[in-house]
């Protein structure tokens, strides 16, 4: 005990002086996206100690730096990364770190791993290059997210509770007429509440829903149908949406208050209501939400349904997501406007003057032609609403990975969280009323290294 205390103090003392000099862009690139040692901390043996141990190093820290900057001390016989070692054997794809969901259904069919090839929106943007794991100029790199959460025992956003509000979701079977998603368990949903049908059976009679909640927190590596990004979160779904995709604002507040009070941490809202309509409700709704500690996350509006950015994406304490492309430029359908935070994948055919036509739509499992007894992954899925869960399901990521102070004297996680997507988003080159701080980047919102 007593050489740990010496190791511990010894190291805070330099690494005190280490942060005081770094600067944000020291702290920025201190960790590669293809990293093969774990993520804020180092190995350091100071002279006259028998071993090396890890040493946790502060918010900002890149670990490359902390550890050349340690070894500038006479004091300190080494200092390196925490290296990743791996099994010297070709690993079947879910044993190397890579989902092995097919991407089809049923389950089955398809190659282990298939959802490489159809969900761009989830891999790295830069940095692999591999043939099991391709980069995509429109991915928010779930991949490296998942890692970090991984390397710190919160695979998947464990312990994490995410309320969906929205037409329902397929979570369970009921009756002749309802089946739940097969590439959802029952063990990953808290209960929820419909308040359309004012009853405790939050069943999808649409589809949307089921497909947001896939892309949040469908079960990954259970080699069947795709991948979700919060894969160990719990999912609450809340309707507030009808059959047809429509929601009462007095409902939609209930549903908020109702998320709020059943200890939801993030809220997703894939839905808007007209342009500049006042919803005081839904903002009193909103407001308790986030005073209570809720992250808030919502849709800005479709080009063609809304004409501006829409509430509840402009009502303050909300993070307003636009959509992106395969292509990683804007979607033709995102709007412009000052309440727009960050943006997200949300497929379909790019804006105007985008260098690249890739134009893939977002993949998950949800009815069959609107048969609420049949699943399939229809490619019709476009939009903010995609872009919104992306968003949320990240959120819950960045919850998990620790990185958010909870104390008593903190600001409000709401704010904390999205200052962090923001800080670690990446430009598209766009006026921030098209792209606000740019598109989200999972594993760096993750990495306690930037």
């Amino acid at each position: 005990m007593k050489n740990r205390s010496i190791t511990t103090i010894a190291a805070a003392t330099l690494l005190a002086a280490l942060c005081a000099a770094a600067s944000p862009a020291d702290a920025a690139t201190g960790i590669s996206p293809a990293r093969g040692f774990a993520p804020g901390q180092v190995i350091v043996k100071f002279d006259g100690q028998r071993f090396g141990r890890a040493v946790k190093l502060p918010l900002r820290v890149g670990v490359r730096e902390a550890a050349a900057a340690l070894r500038r001390s006479p004091r300190v016989d080494y200092a390196v990364p925490n290296y990743i070692a791996t099994a010297s054997a070709k690993a079947a794809l879910a044993s190397s770190g890579i989902p092995n969901d097919p991407g089809t259904l049923p389950a089955g069919l398809g190659v282990p791993g298939g959802w490489v090839s159809k969900q761009w929106n989830f891999l790295p943007w830069e940095g692999t290059g591999t043939p099991e794991l391709p980069v995509s100029p429109g991915g928010i790199d779930a991949v490296g997210a998942w890692r970090n959460l991984t390397l710190i025992g919160r695979p998947g956003a464990r312990g994490v509770t995410i309320a969906v509000l929205d037409t329902g979701v397929a979570y369970r079977s009921f009756g002749k007429r309802f089946r739940r998603s097969p590439d959802f368990t029952a063990g990953q949903f808290a209960k929820g509440y419909d308040f359309v049908a004012n009853n405790r059976l939050p069943l999808d009679r649409n589809g949307h829903g089921t497909h947001v909640a896939g892309t949040i927190a469908e079960k990954t590596d259970n080699g069947i149908g795709l991948v979700g990004l919060a894969y160990r979160a719990k999912l609450m779904p809340v309707r507030v949406l009808d059959a047809h995709g429509r929601g009462q604002a007095d409902d939609i507040a209930r549903g908020i208050r109702y998320a709020t009070d059943r200890g939801a941490d993030v809220i997703n809202m894939s839905f808007n209501f007209g342009c500049g309509k006042q919803v005081p409700g839904v903002s009193e709704a909103l407001h308790y939400a986030n005073h209570r500690g809720a992250v808030l996350v919502a849709s800005i509006g479709n080009l063609g349904s809304e004409t501006c950015v829409s509430p509840p994406a402009t009502i303050p304490g909300v993070i307003g997501v636009g959509g992106t492309t395969e292509g990683g430029c804007l979607g033709g359908y995102s709007l412009a406007g000052k309440s727009i935070d960050v943006l997200a994948p949300g497929g379909g055919v790019p804006a105007p003057g985008c260098p690249s036509v890739l134009s893939g739509s977002i993949l998950q499992v949800t009815f069959k032609n609107g048969n609420t007894r049949r699943f399939a992954v229809p490619s019709n899925y476009v939009g903010t609403s995609m872009a919104a869960a992306h968003v949320s399901g990240v959120a819950a990521m960045v919850l998990a990975s620790r990185l958010i102070d909870r104390s008593p004297s903190a600001s409000s996680i709401q704010s904390q969280v999205a200052t962090r997507l923001k800080r670690t988003a990446r430009s598209i080159g766009l006026p921030a009323t098209l792209q606000g701080a740019g598109l989200i980047d999972a594993a760096r919102a993750t990495d306690p290294g930037t």
